[in-house]
């Protein structure tokens, strides 16, 4: 449930309009191969983490089987990503509160949710989980919800509808896919984005009673999950509304129950996405301050975010993560209106990286495990699966390059991870020669 409680969040409330926008109907074959690719990175992953449940993840598996600097440079990375989807998620669901409250600016909106949640993320984890079960149980019955209304509005069985049929799949503009390969690949990074999230469980897997079992649960259900819900609700929002009126702004749910026409779902949907974009704002707080925790552990972050308080909580880098919450608060009062746009196009392609890293260091630790007789659950066609993951995601981003807006933010991407590793490397060879210093055994 703390996986569904942040992917399903601002990427699917409010991310798929920007991909419908950017790819017409054709957002769907995005969806498609995003979903099939983040099936088996999910897969990849729930092998190493019930072999080797850590707090810190595949940024403790990409040190394993990568080297050091691979493992600081994913998890700054991870979190570097997590703290630009702390921005969006504070931005969409106080510009949706702000237009319930004309008179209050949005930034102050934005502040009262970012102390509420400082202060849940301080408390004791078991009262955490217990949060975000049942905010991610809503979110799960009201897309249930979402679904059910979608395919009577296809059928036409709601009274005064009339069966839609495949005229805005095919119909509207230049048909199912208006802007070409290169719309796809455009609406890649929020179809990326909507999916970011569900690997949240590998995180939380120290920090739960049986890591084991939880972790191949979850991994065994995401098939589905992804299919329904994302899948499921993307096929609805193109079969019943036409793709030129989706946007980043508003929530294709919400214009989806509109057609419907039933009295109040619409306003009650409004208030369902900013309970989600709220419950995912604070299982991210969660996932930064846990990857900062993990990496100061391992030597590879400041020593005080390390810290936990007698409840088991690292507080120090849970105020780190709710400090950059009230950056974001800045940034919703300095572009209101721009933000959302950047933030969703920041996040994409670092997921892209952050997976390509998850899928080699399976590939270099998978035989590590199986003589250890560590497994217990197995990736698929073992290597054959993985390869032609790694060569998915390499062909995202070839595609990407076909777009400017796309391959100006792989560059600024790659940049990032330039400056990470860069950090990296002066850092631990700092610390190393600090560590030998100190111990003339070393010498």
């Amino acid at each position: 449930m703390m996986g569904l409680g942040s992917a399903i969040g601002a990427g699917l409330f409010l991310g798929s309009g920007v991909g419908i926008r950017a790819a017409g109907p054709a957002v769907i074959v995005s969806y498609l191969l995003a979903g099939i690719m983040i099936i088996f990175v999910m897969r990849m992953l729930g092998e190493m983490g019930a072999a080797l449940p850590v707090s810190g993840s595949f940024s403790h598996y990409a040190r394993m089987g990568i080297g050091r600097w691979a493992g600081f440079t994913m998890g700054w990375l991870y979190w570097f990503m997590l703290i630009m989807v702390l921005g969006v998620e504070i931005t969409g669901a106080s510009a949706i509160v702000q237009s319930w409250l004309p008179g209050v600016p949005q930034w102050v909106v934005a502040l009262v949710f970012v102390s509420f949640f400082a202060v849940v993320n301080l408390a004791r984890v078991a009262n955490f989980g217990e949060f975000e079960f049942w905010f991610a149980a809503l979110k799960v019955a009201v897309i249930i919800g979402f679904l059910v209304i979608g395919v009577l509005l296809v059928f036409g069985l709601l009274p005064g509808t009339e069966p839609v049929g495949t005229t805005h799949l095919f119909g509207d503009g230049d048909g199912f896919a208006p802007n070409g390969i290169a719309g796809i690949a455009a609406g890649l990074l929020a179809v990326a984005f909507a999916f970011g999230g569900i690997e949240i469980v590998t995180i939380a897997a120290a920090e739960s009673n049986d890591p084991e079992r939880s972790i191949a649960t979850a991994v065994r259900t995401v098939v589905w999950r992804i299919t329904l819900f994302y899948l499921g609700s993307i096929a609805i929002m193109v079969l019943v509304l036409p793709w030129t009126t989706a946007g980043g702004e508003d929530s294709p749910f919400v214009a989806v129950l509109d057609v419907a026409g039933i009295p109040y779902v619409s306003g009650f949907m409004e208030l369902v996405v900013v309970i989600a974009l709220l419950s995912a704002f604070n299982a991210n707080v969660y996932g930064t301050s846990r990857m900062a925790y993990s990496l100061a552990r391992g030597g590879d972050g400041p020593t005080f975010l390390s810290r936990l308080t007698h409840h088991g909580v690292p507080r120090n880098a849970v105020l780190l993560s709710v400090f950059f919450g009230f950056v974001s608060v800045l940034l919703n009062w300095a572009l209101p209106d721009a933000i959302l746009g950047i933030l969703l196009n920041a996040v994409g392609s670092a997921l892209l990286a952050i997976w390509i890293f998850i899928v080699v260091a399976h590939l270099r630790l998978r035989r590590r495990f199986e003589r250890e007789g560590s497994l217990k659950i197995r990736m698929w066609a073992f290597p054959y699966l993985s390869w032609v993951t790694l060569a998915m995601l390499v062909a995202f981003i070839v595609l990407m390059l076909s777009d400017t807006a796309a391959r100006l933010q792989l560059a600024s991407t790659f940049g990032l991870f330039v400056l990470i590793t860069a950090i990296g490397v002066v850092w631990q060879r700092r610390h190393r020669d600090v560590s030998v210093a100190s111990d003339p055994q070393a010498r």
